[in-house]
């Protein structure tokens, strides 16, 4: 019997994951990747961590597949036809497939209106030496969105001495860590030089090009760059009209089966469909997106997945402050327990949920992955 095809949309860290797994697996029969990036598969994480202090670590960044024997095609996927199980690119061509993993990805949500130009994001590679490049001779920032992105950005300008507001309606990093955590981390980015600026409602962007932003109520602030991160939006353009996608990406099940047979999708263009254990949920974590390009390969192959689709994990870097997480978010309320001293941004914190589950930060604390983990397996993690 002929080993199936299986044909990759998005040379995405999930869409590399998969493509590695499948190989891991077994599989014999050919495997395609369909790339719209020039420079390759690549890590983003490092981009708002490490690429913006300098250009030492824009080689670090590649996901190597060499050496598998999977077909790669740098051109964009433009449409997919699910009856005939083919997908075609920007230059013409048409991929038939036996089964297809959508990788996708996702793109940084923009809030400048249509024409209007000198909006920063940062999704990219070219994005990161772009802003970068901005940096060295910016003498103000503004950042629109206190998430994890945003933070680490505010955090990049303030190393290099440029003072930088962040707007948001939020505290930094509310939504998710909670109002314990952003309380501590709004103190700590406000002493490192980050000014955080509430607002009541959408900032929008003023200026053509951009030079600062309006807040609700008419107050302007101005600054030499204007960077937003307020999220993304997933890359699904190219699924219309095959009923695969909707607002929040394309949904799929914990075997990252999409409702098409024969059709499974992982990383950021994904949500989990909602079920017993809880509601439609967008996860766009790197540990998540490598999580389920494994899984993904493994239904390709019939097999059953050697972990869930989802890896409660991340990590990021404020104000010269490193907070790893493992557990379930958002957190609500003050944490169950706190070891250590957060004043002096050295504390391990626990939270307890009603689930049974629990969620374990360590803020500015070092302390490997594993022992977390073992953490929130409810162990102690003293001597790991």
């Amino acid at each position: 019997m002929t080993a199936p095809s299986v044909l990759i949309v998005g040379e995405s860290l999930a869409g590399t994951t998969a493509a590695r797994e499948l190989r891991t697996l077994g599989h014999a029969g050919p495997v395609t990747v369909i790339g719209a990036e020039g420079h390759g598969a690549y890590s983003r994480p490092p981009l708002s961590k490490a690429v913006l202090r300098g250009p030492g670590a824009d080689d670090s960044l590649v996901q190597d597949i060499d050496g598998l024997e999977i077909g790669i095609v740098r051109s964009a996927a433009i449409a997919a036809d699910l009856s005939r199980r083919t997908v075609i690119t920007t230059d013409g061509r048409e991929f038939r497939y036996d089964a297809l993993i959508i990788a996708t990805g996702a793109e940084a949500r923009r809030l400048a209106e249509p024409g209007q130009r000198g909006e920063l994001v940062l999704r990219t590679l070219d994005d990161a030496r772009l802003l970068r490049s901005r940096l060295e001779a910016a003498a103000s920032a503004i950042v629109v969105g206190a998430g994890f992105l945003g933070m680490e950005v505010a955090s990049a300008c303030a190393a290099r001495g440029i003072p930088v507001c962040i707007v948001d309606i939020d505290r930094p990093l509310e939504r998710l860590l909670g109002g314990y955590l952003s309380a501590a981390i709004t103190a700590r980015a406000e002493a490192y030089g980050i000014q955080c600026v509430r607002t009541s409602g959408l900032a929008m962007l003023t200026g053509d090009p951009v030079h600062g932003v309006t807040l609700p109520g008419g107050t302007e602030l101005t600054a030499d760059l204007v960077v937003t991160c307020a999220g993304e939006t997933p890359c699904t353009g190219w699924l219309a009209g095959t009923g695969l996608a909707d607002e929040l990406g394309v949904g799929i099940d914990h075997t990252c089966a999409t409702l098409v047979p024969g059709v499974f999708a992982a990383g950021d263009v994904t949500y989990l469909r909602a079920d017993d254990s809880g509601p439609d949920r967008r996860a766009p974590f790197w540990s998540n997106a490598v999580a389920q390009g494994k899984v993904a390969a493994a239904s390709v192959l019939g097999l059953p997945p050697a972990g869930p689709p989802h890896d409660d994990y991340f990590w990021t870097e404020v104000a010269g402050l490193t907070l790893k997480v493992v557990g379930p978010l958002p957190l609500t309320a003050g944490p169950t327990a706190v070891e250590g001293r957060m004043g002096e941004g050295r504390a391990l914190l626990t939270w307890k949920h009603p689930d049974g589950r629990s969620t374990v930060v360590a803020y500015g604390m070092r302390k490997s992955v594993t022992a977390l983990r073992v953490r929130a397996l409810g162990q102690s993690v003293s001597t790991l």
